[in-house]
């Protein structure tokens, strides 16, 4: 009621001002491309330019101008709240690309360790079977070496052997020559030493078989 009857006064005094002003000289008109700041007459007046426009609000608008800025206030929390997590899920895939990116790059560090680890064991392994191979082919060698030097000295001594067979042989085939040869010299003076015709060679065979003999023995075989 107070709100009425001051808006009443303030209208009484307004319309005499405006009635006093005419009188003395009219006013220019209001300029159209200036705004107007429609305002609740109600509340303090915010001045922030523009031409002035003060109303009765009613209490039908004022909860709807509560609701629209509650509505507009649970919209910008909402749109906050949106960004928010938007922004917390535009991170949380930015850091799950980021660990992707370093998963993969730990893998294939991984993969590059183990190739190059698996080449290095290759490696090793071929040295490994070449130096047995080299190993196996020297003991080979050697073993040939030794069954060549082993024939060799097998063969030299059967050798030696048949040499000395050889020449034992031949020795007693000597001596048995010239033991025939005395046995057919002594029967020759025993049988026809008497005999006039041959008793001066039998003399001299007799003389020879009575010399002694410098008889070298034979080698043994």
């Amino acid at each position: 009621m107070n709100k009425n009857i001051t808006v009443v006064v303030f209208l009484v005094l307004a319309a005499g001002c405006s009635s006093g002003l005419r009188d003395a000289a009219s006013p220019p008109p209001m300029a159209t491309g200036r705004t107007v700041s429609e305002q609740d007459c109600s509340k303090a007046i915010d001045s922030d330019g523009g031409n002035l426009l003060c109303r009765e609000v009613t209490e039908a608008e004022r909860r709807a101008k509560i609701a629209e800025e509650e509505r507009q206030a649970r919209a910008w929390k909402e749109a906050e709240e949106r960004a928010a997590r938007e922004r917390l899920e535009r991170e949380r895939a930015e850091q799950l690309a980021r660990d992707e990116a370093a998963r993969k790059l730990r893998e294939a560090e991984e993969e590059r360790l183990a190739a190059e680890r698996r080449r290095l064991e290759a490696e090793a392994a071929r040295k490994a079977q070449e130096e047995r191979e080299r190993l196996e082919k020297a003991a080979a060698e050697a073993r040939a070496l030794q069954l060549a030097e082993q024939e060799a000295r097998e063969a030299r001594q059967r050798a030696e052997q048949e040499a000395r067979e050889t020449a034992a042989r031949e020795c007693r085939r000597l001596e048995q020559e010239r033991s025939d040869g005395r046995a057919l010299l002594e029967n020759f003076v025993a049988t026809y030493g008497k005999v006039d015709e041959f008793k001066g060679i039998a003399g001299q065979i007799s003389a020879f078989l009575g010399k002694a003999r410098k008889v070298k023995p034979c080698p043994p075989a």
